[in-house]
């Protein structure tokens, strides 16, 4: 039988010459700026031929676990994150974290080797229909089939995931095509030079009029609150906002996702606003702000249920105003006077309009507005003291995040796992600087992101401090990822909050049904041993006064640290439902 690539011309290593179709894709990416693809060798022509461009596999242990790096790599880089995978189980293993990305607005380009084009709807080897798969979990998703058009493909792939509201898109690559030859005599190759690989693609603004409209209802209001959600991280935006706190003297909340887009530090940060405001909640004395605002205006937020506390949050007297990339979202829970554009060039015409009205109102409430912000801080810390400074063992998380809280710097990048992880985070840790990144997984909020998230982020930014908290329940869906954190040479401080069970299924099955199934707890596990196991340091911590150590002794490891902490049960973060 005559191989497929019988024809092509092979260089001393076996490797395909450069007319084959995988490497201009692969000269298409480069040209797009990518240096990293998160695969596990499949489709193979494609990583091979990356090499030779300078671009780096990232090659992951878990088939789904890629796509959590990738969306890491995307949110914490400003760039396109790229995701091969095989067809078939690889490929059905992407649905879960492109439908993360696609709710939460993370873009990335999935290359997915598909089945020979003459193999198609014949029962082939892993055969699936992708296309129907992969469209619902994606912005965008397209079978090549002809060897010409392969650069177009790819530069609509790049224009879907990173244009408008990003999110994924999906380019299916029949495996014969990849081997193909492409020499530039094909007809309607053109010589495409375009750089498509950041994001925002494009910005755009709303009419000047709206604009100035919104900066006299601020000068006007007499409680204004902005909302800030992960739209102004993907924008880039947290210069501008920062400076439309202090230029109009707003208070500012954020989502969980949009954490860190203001310096928590500042007299006129609220926090985070969302569904755990409950006692010991880090912004419960400050809630009384939202609820007695009558202007609210809202940048970048899917002002989905978690964020608004079940859509509870916002009082329905308070006139709307949302700025948004994505015009679908705006008036979706909140009818709202729409500004349709991108969070950064909104903001900086804003910025400009304000300068043309009075502020005199908004610069009079603002001693008051700092020193009620101030003693609602300060009543949070009163009330939450005996957790963030508890000796008791099993520690209480608080006091993880206390400790966790004093040693971070300015730079640092904090990832935490979804379900409790996450709460933990926003409520006790502290954003220094406007800009400073805490990634979490909201768009589904799924187990098992933290660690391949937060491999993602610290190879988009090998310079900066990367600490990942995760529950032992989550961390149990990503072991293997720490053989890739050693592999690659990872610097990460993983802080493991071991409690034994699967924490927020527990608390929540018993208050709601007075008893819990089987499935939330857990035989005891020491997770040091499995660091130690692939080759990474490992530190088990059982009574409080050893954190500080701990965490210390892991940022100046030269690789990945995982620190079990074994907490507390019984500790139940300030979830406003559990209060009901």
């Amino acid at each position: 039988m005559k191989s497929p690539v019988a024809d092509i011309a092979l260089n001393p290593r076996g490797l395909l010459y450069d007319n084959s179709v995988a490497h201009r894709l692969a000269k298409a990416l480069a040209r797009h700026g990518v240096t990293h693809i998160f695969g596990q060798s499949l489709p193979s022509m494609v990583i091979l031929a990356g090499e030779h461009y300078g671009i780096e596999q990232i090659a992951y242990r878990q088939e789904n676990t890629g796509g959590y790096m990738a969306d890491g790599y995307a949110r914490a880089s400003g760039k396109v994150a790229v995701l091969t995978a095989q067809n078939g189980p690889a490929a059905t293993l992407l649905v879960a974290p492109l439908a993360e990305a696609l709710k939460a607005s993370i873009p990335i380009v999935a290359l997915v080797q598909d089945v020979a084009r003459d193999q198609t709807d014949r029962n082939a080897f892993q055969e699936l229909d992708h296309e129907s798969m992969f469209r619902p979990v994606s912005k965008w998703v397209r079978r090549v089939t002809s060897a010409h058009r392969i650069e177009d493909y790819v530069d609509m792939a790049f224009v879907a995931a990173a244009s408008g509201r990003a999110g994924p898109a999906v380019l299916l690559l029949p495996a014969d095509l990849l081997t193909e030859s492409a020499p530039d005599q094909f007809k309607f190759v053109t010589d495409r030079k375009a750089s498509l690989g950041r994001y925002p693609l494009d910005r755009m603004a709303p009419a000047q009029d709206k604009i100035r409209e919104l900066a006299q209802m601020i000068a006007q209001a007499s409680n204004p609150v902005v909302i800030a959600g992960g739209g102004l991280h993907a924008s880039g935006a947290c210069s501008e906002l920062a400076q439309l706190q202090q230029v109009a003297h707003l208070p500012v909340a954020t989502t969980v996702m949009g954490k860190g887009s203001v310096d928590e530090t500042h007299p006129l940060s609220i926090g985070v606003a969302s569904y755990f405001m409950g006692r010991n909640g880090s912004t419960r004395h400050l809630g009384y702000l939202i609820a007695e605002a009558d202007l609210i205006v809202l940048i970048g937020t899917r002002t989905n249920q978690n964020g608004t506390d079940s859509w509870k949050l916002y009082p329905k007297s308070a006139r709307f105003v949302h700025i948004d990339i994505d015009p679908q979202e705006i008036g979706r829970n909140y009818e709202a006077i729409r500004l349709v554009g991108d969070a950064k060039l909104v903001l900086g015409e804003l910025l400009n309009a304000l300068g043309s009205v009075d502020l005199t109102k908004r610069a009079q409430a603002r001693l008051a507005l700092e020193n009620k912000i101030k003693h609602g801080k300060a009543e949070f810390k009163a009330e939450a003291s005996d957790l963030t400074s508890s000796d008791q063992a099993p520690i209480r998380p608080e006091r993880v995040m206390s400790d966790l809280d004093a040693l971070l710097t300015p730079d640092a990048m904090v990832v935490a796992d979804a379900s409790y992880s996450s709460i933990w985070v926003a409520n006790y840790l502290t954003a220094q600087r406007a800009g400073m990144r805490f990634v979490t997984p909201r768009g589904l909020a799924g187990l098992g992101w933290g660690l391949p998230m937060a491999l993602g982020v610290y190879f988009a930014n090998p310079g900066s401090p990367v600490f990942c908290v995760v529950g032992d329940g989550g961390f149990a869906h990503a072991w293997a990822e720490l053989e890739t954190a050693v592999r690659k040479k990872a610097r990460i401080v993983l802080i493991v909050l071991n409690n034994g069970i699967l924490a927020y299924q527990k608390h929540a099955e018993n208050i709601k049904f007075g008893d819990h199934t089987n499935a939330c707890d857990f035989v005891p596990v020491d997770h040091t041993l499995i660091a130690k196991a692939v080759g990474a340091n490992g530190i088990r911590v059982d009574q409080p006064d050893k954190l500080r150590d701990a965490i210390q002794t892991a940022v100046r490891f030269d690789g990945v640290t995982l620190i079990d902490v074994v907490t507390d049960p019984d500790a139940f973060p300030p979830v406003t439902w559990y209060e009901g």
